[in-house]
Formats: C-alpha cells, sequence, structure tokens
C-alpha cells in the first residue's frame, strides 16, 4: 500500500488548538484571574487568612487528577462536580485556613530545623542514595508551579495544624464502658455443628428434562439467556501487528541493542536476601547468637522489632550490592542466616533464601526478543508519525470508510455488546470507547494497549435479544439440573432439620456432620459459605438454620455459646485495638466539633465568580 504524504504540522486543527490555548492563557495567567475589577489572586478570605487562587488551582487540579486515576479515564470539570469535588476541595481549604488563623492567634509555629527534617524525609524528594535531593526538589516544585517558599510555609501550617490537633485530642480515650460490651460481642465464642446435602444424598438421581420441560424452563428465565443492549459500531484500525510486512529490522541495530543492554542478558549469580538491621553491633550480636541457639527465629525478631517481613525483603541482590556483608551471605551454599555485618544503616543480620545461578544469554538467544521489541518500536514511531495525517482527514470530514480507504487503516464492523471481547473488543480501550459511543459523535483517533490506534463510527443501535435455545441448550440444561437438585435438596433439608430439633435420627439419610467449638463472629470455616458463620452466631442453642449453597444445602445447629475469656492473650490484644481504634474516632469527632465551632466564629468571604473562573479553565 502507498502511504499518504505526511502533512504539515500547522494544520486547520493545530491552529484552532493553539488558539484555544492562548485565550486559556490570557483569561487564567498562574491562576490570577481578570475581569473582576483588576487582577485577583485570592478566592476569598477566612479571618486574617487568604485562600488564593493558585492554592485552590492546585488542590483543586489534584484531586482530578486523583478521581480520573481512580476512573481510568478522563474526567471534565463538569463530571467532577457532580461527584461534589469542587465544594470538598473548597471546605478543605477553608477549614485550613480556620486553622491556621487559631494557630496564628495562639501562637503555634514550627522552626526551620523540624520544616528542614519533614521536607528532607519526603520520599519525592530523595536521591537513588536515600538522600534529599536538591534538584529533586525543585524539580518536584516546578512541575506543580509551587515556589519553595511557598511550599515551605506549606509544610509549617501543617505542622502547626498538628500541634494544634493533638493538643486538642490528647485527652481522647475510650471509656471502658464502650470498650468492654464490644469486646464481649467480638470474643464471644460458638460450638456449631455443620452437615452439607448434595445430590448423593438425593433418593433419586435428577435425569434429564425432556423437549417440552426445557423450553418452559428456558422461557421462564429467558431474562438469563438474553444478550444486552448494544451497537453496531463501523471501525478502522491499525496496529504494530498489521505492519509486520511495511518494517524492517536490520540485524546491526540489533547487534547494537545487545551490547548496549549486555548487562541485562549477562547477570552475575544472585541471591534472595532479606536484611534486618540493629542499633548497635551488641544488639546485632545478641540477636544472631538467639537465633543459632534456636531461642528465637528470624520472624519472630522482625515482629520484635514492629517489622514485617516486606520491610526487610532486598529482593534479589548480587555480591556487589551486598558491600561488606557480601562474602559471607554468598559463602552459604544453602539457604541461611548469617551476620552480624557492617552496613550503611548499620550492623545487619541477613537471610539468604534462595540461588539464583548466574544467566548468560547470548545474541542469538536474545535476537527474537530484540526484534520484537526493535519492530514494535517503529512500528509504533510509524504510527505516531501518521497521526497528524489521521487527525487531518477527520477533521477534513472524512468518514471511518474514508479514512480506511485514504490511509493503511484496515476497516471493520463489529455487533458490539457488554461483555464481547473477540476482536478489536478484545482491547480495554476499544470497549470504553464503544461504551460511551453514541449517534453524533464525532470520530477521534484514540490509542490501543499495543500502541495501535482506532477511530469509531455508530452504525445502529442493537436492541436486546433471546439467544436461541439450540445455542445455549448446554446451559439451560445444565442450570435445570442445578435448580432440580436444590429443590430437592431444600426438602430433604426441612426434613433433617426438624429431626435435629427433635433429635432424632434421619432414616435412610447418611449424615456426616462436621463439629466447629470456639468459633468467633469473624472466623471462617473452609470450603462453606461465608455467611454460616453469621447465621450461626444469630442462633440459640439447638436451633438449626438451612443455608443455601452452589449445587449444596448446609444446614447449621448451634451447640453452645461461650462468653469471651478475657485473660486470653488475643483477647487482650482486641481489647487493645478496640481502645486504639475507638480513641481515634473519638478524637477526630473532637477535632471536627473543635473545628466546626471555630468556623463558626470565623469570618468567611468568598468569591464565587473567581471560583467559577478557576473552574472554567478545566
Amino acid at each position: 500500500m502507498t502511504k499518504t504524504p505526511k502533512k504539515t504540522k500547522w494544520s486547520a486543527k493545530n491552529i484552532a488548538a493553539g488558539f484555544l490555548m492562548a485565550l486559556l492563557a490570557l483569561s487564567l495567567l498562574g491562576f490570577g484571574v481578570e475581569g473582576f475589577g483588576g487582577r485577583t489572586n485570592t478566592i476569598g478570605t477566612v479571618g486574617d487568612r487568604k485562600i488564593t487562587t493558585n492554592e485552590y488551582g492546585r488542590a483543586l487540579q489534584s484531586e482530578l487528577r486523583a478521581l480520573q486515576s481512580q476512573f481510568g479515564q478522563a474526567i471534565t470539570m463538569e463530571q467532577a462536580r457532580l461527584f461534589g469535588l469542587d465544594q470538598m476541595v473548597l471546605e478543605q481549604l477553608v477549614t485550613g485556613a480556620v486553622l491556621d488563623n487559631e494557630t496564628a492567634r495562639l501562637g503555634i509555629s514550627a522552626g526551620d530545623t523540624v520544616i528542614q527534617r519533614e521536607i528532607t524525609a519526603i520520599s519525592a524528594f530523595q536521591g537513588l542514595d536515600g538522600r534529599f535531593d536538591r534538584e529533586a526538589y525543585r524539580f518536584a516544585l516546578r512541575n506543580i508551579d509551587m515556589t519553595e517558599r511557598d511550599f515551605e510555609e506549606s509544610i509549617r501550617e501543617d505542622v502547626a495544624r498538628t500541634i494544634l490537633q493533638r493538643a486538642v485530642t490528647s485527652g481522647a480515650a475510650a471509656p471502658d464502658s464502650l470498650v468492654t460490651p464490644l469486646l464481649e460481642f467480638q470474643s464471644q465464642t460458638r460450638d456449631m455443628s455443620v452437615i452439607t446435602l448434595t445430590a448423593e444424598n438425593l433418593p433419586e438421581p435428577v435425569g434429564q428434562p425432556d423437549a417440552a420441560t426445557l423450553e418452559a424452563f428456558y422461557q421462564a428465565h429467558i431474562e438469563r439467556y438474553t444478550l444486552p443492549e448494544g451497537k453496531r459500531i463501523r471501525y478502522a484500525w491499525i496496529t504494530p501487528d498489521m505492519m509486520v510486512d511495511e518494517i524492517e529490522v536490520d540485524d546491526a541495530v540489533l547487534r547494537q541493542a545487545y551490547e548496549a543492554r549486555l548487562r541485562e542478558f549477562s547477570q552475575p549469580e544472585r541471591r534472595l536476601v532479606e536484611r534486618l538491621v540493629f542499633a548497635d553491633q551488641d544488639s546485632a550480636a545478641e540477636a544472631m547468637a538467639r537465633i543459632t541457639s534456636g531461642q528465637t527465629s528470624f520472624e519472630q525478631l522482625v515482629a520484635e522489632r514492629g517489622l514485617d517481613l516486606d520491610d526487610t525483603d532486598m529482593g534479589d541482590v548480587t555480591r556487589a550490592q551486598l558491600g561488606a556483608a557480601g562474602d559471607m551471605v554468598f559463602d552459604l551454599t544453602s539457604p541461611g542466616i548469617v551476620g552480624p555485618a557492617e552496613t550503611t544503616l548499620g550492623p545487619a543480620i541477613f537471610r539468604m533464601n534462595a540461588i539464583l545461578a548466574a544467566q548468560e544469554t547470548s545474541f542469538e538467544e536474545a535476537r527474537e526478543q530484540l526484534r520484537e521489541e526493535q519492530f514494535t518500536d517503529l512500528a509504533r514511531r510509524a504510527l505516531n508519525d501518521d497521526l497528524d495525517l489521521f487527525e487531518d482527514l477527520i477533521a477534513g470530514g472524512a468518514t471511518v470508510t474514508e479514512l480506511a480507504q485514504e490511509t493503511r487503516m484496515e476497516l471493520g464492523e463489529i455487533d458490539w455488546r457488554p461483555g464481547e471481547s473477540s476482536g478489536i473488543a478484545a482491547y480495554e480501550a476499544f470497549r470504553r470507547a464503544a461504551q460511551s459511543l453514541q449517534a453524533g459523535d464525532f470520530p477521534e483517533i484514540n490509542p490501543l494497549e499495543d500502541g495501535g490506534l482506532f477511530v469509531l463510527e455508530l452504525v445502529d443501535t442493537l436492541p436486546a435479544a433471546p439467544r436461541p435455545l439450540d445455542e445455549v441448550r448446554f446451559q439451560v440444561i445444565s442450570e435445570w439440573r442445578n435448580a432440580q437438585v436444590l429443590d430437592g435438596l431444600s426438602e430433604l433439608a426441612a426434613r433433617v432439620a426438624q429431626d435435629l430439633r427433635d433429635g432424632t435420627e434421619s432414616a435412610g439419610i447418611a449424615l456426616a456432620p462436621i463439629r466447629f467449638d470456639g468459633l468467633r463472629r469473624m472466623d471462617i470455616m473452609p470450603d462453606l459459605p461465608r455467611d454460616l458463620v453469621a447465621a450461626g452466631f444469630a442462633l440459640h442453642p439447638g436451633e438449626v438454620e438451612t443455608i443455601d449453597g452452589t449445587g449444596r444445602v448446609h444446614l447449621v445447629q448451634l451447640h453452645d455459646i461461650h462468653s469471651a475469656d478475657l485473660m486470653l492473650d488475643d483477647v487482650a490484644m482486641l481489647r487493645d485495638a478496640l481502645e486504639e481504634q475507638l480513641a481515634q474516632s473519638i478524637a477526630q469527632d473532637l477535632f471536627g466539633y473543635f473545628s466546626a465551632s471555630l468556623r463558626e466564629e470565623t469570618p468567611i468571604q468568598l468569591d464565587q465568580q473567581v471560583i467559577n473562573a478557576i473552574q472554567a479553565g478545566f
């Protein structure tokens, strides 16, 4: 196929977009808004504290990005308002300003040393060595259009608010009159037994339905076999794989790529290692002695330090990466624990979990991988070069069919319904675009996950339609059989439940009850429904409850109720957790009431016109 020559970058679409961006730049210069009696840099005042347009703009942008990340797609300002995002941001800024007024009135502030410590501890400002990186700091602030002075002042305000919050909530504690009932409720145990009935317990096996029975079941549950509403979509698309005949990959280029990535294809021997660092050599030596004598384990030492194993995991490391501890760890010929050894963080002991042999991948062995990567990169670049051409044709009024005729794109049509995942519908990007496609939508070029491009056009809407019985026959038969089994088991379960209540044996039925003693509310019984424990806790001793499962029916019978043993270690731990959780909740409520009280006493003036103007910029 002959490729259509690429057009100049200054298309009509580019010029129009540039003009709109220029208007936006004039209307929102650094979120300063003009047109309301002069340049305005604030959205209002809260007491003596001003809320700047930059503050509001940054906060709004941050929350908008978070919402977009949550939904995995672009969110307009109008959509964000439906979620109340604009009001939430405004409320947060007003509350922060109210607290800033109070800290200023009380003379609460943080010194430069505290601010320095807070900033240098932020991971985004640290280099590869874990230390504060001045250039990373400047770069990060420049990306959010914030000066160092403004950022440091915001940190100072945050620290002052934290001091105020701690002062207000320091006395918050969970009353025993609240903790004890909750502890008793959570720690009570039950003794219960469970009987599971399956198709094997039925007096007669379920056979096959005749044609009339199957048709009646199909019609009675037709909604299960009905395709949802859909859309007939015409599309043009192109992927890197479609360009396999157009792109040639030079072996010399592959050889250069191999040499540049030689470290990746020639990996030295490595070890899977965990490291536990101590404050001094004596502590590390004592811990190692306890492990050697069998008094404790590596896991227990980690737990004693209040850490998780994830905190100690170094992943796979080379001898050189371990520094002074390298020889000690690599001298191990099987998994084990060694140490202590000096590290940049202090004395440490190491647990080696696995040995990863050295790997040497020749050029011939890596050639196919390199070729695939190089081909994909070249194809994506070619498609990116064609992007302006595709967009210009669409801007000029080309239909999807014409776009496929005039470019290397391929034309296709699909009857798409939710759940469809064949062909182009295998791409998540296509499914999202198809879901939102409406009649009259202007065609747009969209990217695919593999670097391809596609454009859609709605041909027609497809009404919901039942799938023919012959097409879903096996599914209907299976569901009819399951329904028959459950109906039979429900009748059988009712008789067995009555026998259990009466304390008599069920004639002709081989039952195998499983007893569970000491169950708590949050426990899970293996291979049984999750709601079975909750059902058992709702019973009185001797009562029986029936619970349907997937192709099975369960009967749970409660035997006994036990009050919590408050002397048990795990119950004591639960008490500590409840006290902490309740104290935090009470502290939040206290500070919420405190903030609300301050807000009522603080004069607040907001300029809605300026706020609207900033939102319009998004």
